[in-house]
């Protein structure tokens, strides 16, 4: 079994890019990125490998940092409207 701390770390990560997720502005963004989140934890959920999770959570740092990126720009367009609805 993975240690408390660990377990803990990576419960932190699936809670904050599921939060970040739920941000996106597009519905169809927010809920395939919200899909992808769950099903990669839930494919991932029995590995124990400390080497392997360590591997996981970077990864899992960089696609938040994406997530955060991308919401960003999203909102930024967000509110733009084309001439024709002006």
């Amino acid at each position: 079994m993975m240690a408390v701390s660990a377990r803990a770390q990576v419960i932190s990560l699936y809670r904050l890019l599921m939060k970040e997720s739920s941000k996106f502005p597009s519905y169809n963004y927010r809920t395939y990125a919200l899909r992808r989140v769950r099903d990669a934890f839930r494919a991932n959920k029995n590995i124990e490998d400390p080497k392997t999770v360590e591997k996981l959570m970077t990864e899992g740092q960089e696609s938040l940092a994406m997530i955060q990126r991308q919401v960003c720009v999203g909102k930024m367009y967000e509110a733009q409207k084309i001439v024709v609805e002006g």
